[in-house]
């Protein structure tokens, strides 16, 4: 089942036209990675289907038109993690995973007793459990990310779109991060897409990339790889071997 498809997104930045008719298709349970250069429209593509910034085109979420929703009926449809979060401190972690059920309530309403025990459940299968009652503003880049995640799981939207949420990370918190992402989009069969620089890390991780170059639809390539990893004493992650098949032709228009 296909959980999100754009047709014919255009976006303009003046007299510069940023994306060109691009057209994607991601199916649910699918994790997809978006690769281009600095100013290609990778971060663009994502606020467009997120409802952030104006666009000619359609973005559908299991077959259902965005366009028209408000705000909070789009939140329930799509979450968002962005590369760098801009919350502030003075509020506990587990207060920011609870905001992911903001869309599911009316207003002035607070979240049930259930959602609390739910939200400390889902910081508990990711490990994260002990950072609840920690002021966010001092948590690391690495531990944000993690409970931007878990806000993102209480979020139950079925298209997750990620923002280099990677970026600021060392590398062996990239593998933990993006080891649970894919797990979540596998496990609670939904669409994912993420942008990212590194090829290595895309093809380890991804099942689809998605090549994108002057705004416009971008080649789909299938990833076929394997980790290598050292012997001896020093046994560790050595890289990633493998090879991309081009698949476009397989996702023609419809």
């Amino acid at each position: 089942m296909t959980g999100l498809r754009l047709r014919n997104i255009s976006v303009n930045y003046g007299e510069r036209k940023i994306l060109k008719n691009l057209n994607l298709d991601i199916s649910r349970g699918e994790f997809c990675g978006l690769l281009g250069l600095n100013g290609s429209g990778k971060t663009t593509l994502l606020h467009v289907a997120c409802g952030f910034l104006p666009m000619q085109g359609e973005c559908y979420v299991d077959g259902e038109n965005c366009k028209n929703l408000n705000e909070r009926q789009r939140a329930r449809k799509i979450a968002f993690i962005p590369q760098i979060c801009s919350l502030a401190g003075g509020r506990d972690a587990i207060d920011v995973v609870l905001m992911g059920y903001n869309p599911w309530l009316n207003i002035l309403e607070s979240p049930s007793v259930e959602q609390k025990k739910q939200a400390r459940e889902i910081m508990d299968k990711l490990g994260c459990l002990h950072l609840a009652d920690k002021d966010f503003g001092e948590l690391s880049q690495g531990q944000k990310q993690m409970v931007i995640l878990a806000r993102c799981i209480a979020q139950n939207a079925p298209v997750m779109l990620m923002d280099e949420p990677d970026s600021a990370l060392d590398f062996l918190n990239k593998h933990i991060v993006l080891e649970k992402i894919r797990t979540v989009v596998r496990d609670g069969n939904k669409a994912g897409l993420i942008t990212m620089h590194d090829p290595n890390f895309a093809m380890e991780y991804c099942d689809r990339l998605f090549l994108l170059k002057d705004g416009k639809s971008p080649c789909h390539y299938r990833c076929e790889c394997r980790v290598i990893w050292t012997d001896g004493a020093e046994k560790g992650y050595t890289g990633v071997v493998g090879k991309l098949t081009d698949i476009t032709d397989d996702y023609t228009v419809m």
